[in-house]
């Protein structure tokens, strides 16, 4: 068993990143244009962290669900998609990720489309 680890999508909220690195560093978040993955469609994005072991966090509500759904549904590997509404205060999102990480397994998020913060 491990820790999740994540994969920022390219739209995702760069404070999310930074706040939850600065809070607990040894929780592993990484950019998607730190590792070219940037400007890439969503269904290699999620081919990736599916190879590489990442939950990928994205803004995007309204093509990331599609292309896990369709990811999903074709029997591959889908470590998990978190979602964060572009509207929910960065505030409330960082504890809550913090908390996911500390308190759960990678494995507990393996085809799961959630949205952040939990309820």
């Amino acid at each position: 068993m491990s820790r999740p680890r994540f994969l920022a999508d390219h739209d995702l909220n760069e404070h999310i990143v930074t706040g939850v690195l600065r809070r607990e560093p040894a929780l592993e978040f990484v950019r998607a244009r730190d590792i070219r993955m940037g400007e890439r469609p969503d269904a290699e994005v999620l081919a990736y962290a599916a190879d590489n072991g990442f939950i990928v966090m994205s803004h995007d509500v309204n093509t990331m669900p599609s292309a896990a759904y369709a990811r999903m549904s074709s029997y591959q590997k889908m470590l998990g998609l978190l979602m964060v509404k572009q509207s929910d205060p960065v505030g409330t999102i960082i504890p809550c990720l913090i908390m996911m990480w500390s308190a759960s397994e990678a494995d507990e998020w393996e085809n799961q489309v959630s949205f952040l913060p939990l309820h």
